[in-house]
């Protein structure tokens, strides 16, 4: 099922998210979230984002063999995850979100992490993962924590960017998917 995507200016997407109960069944979450992400054409979902105040998020880097023949590929869910250690050099790349349309900017990360997390089949894991699947992580990761990508931007851009955060706000920005603003 497609689910709305919370955009800008909704609370939950400010609130650091509840650590999901490993002993439910989320196939049919994690199902409508790849289906969510897939019809707004985006490459990671986290449940803040379609209003589920949990510490969950889906991937699927796919998309980017399109520009770069070179990309590594990774599909799956990530529940409970933790970031343990980020390494590596800076990374900048033009980072857009499903919450904030029509807003692409330069974010700096760094180009490798470790994560642990259990996967949609119950398993715990700990994995290295690096290049553009490492950026998408960062920022559905970031998502569980109450942060935006553009929080990492300075000031003078957020003032520059602050009527387009007022229009996705207010409903007046309307991207091609269903959204929520309160």
């Amino acid at each position: 099922m497609i689910l709305p995507v919370y955009v800008f200016g909704h609370p939950i997407l400010r609130k650091k998210t509840a650590e999901a109960d490993e002993t439910q069944d989320y196939s049919t979450l994690i199902a409508d979230m790849f289906e969510t992400m897939y019809h707004s054409q985006g490459v990671g979902l986290a449940g803040p984002q379609i209003g589920q105040s949990l510490s969950i998020f889906v991937i699927d880097t796919e998309p980017f063999k399109e520009s770069d023949a070179n990309a590594e590929i990774y599909k799956g869910a990530f529940i409970n995850p933790v970031i343990t250690n980020e390494s590596g050099a800076d990374f900048t790349f033009n980072e857009g979100c499903l919450s904030l349309p029509d807003i692409h900017e330069d974010v700096t990360r760094k180009s490798e992490i470790d994560i642990e997390y259990t996967d949609e089949t119950g398993k715990r894991r700990k994995e290295h993962f690096k290049g553009y699947v490492a950026r998408v992580i960062q920022h559905e990761y970031d998502h569980l924590q109450g942060v935006v990508f553009t929080d990492h931007l300075s000031q003078l851009k957020k003032m520059v960017l602050k009527r387009k955060f007022n229009d996705i706000a207010s409903g007046k920005l309307k991207p091609n998917y269903k959204t929520k603003n309160k």
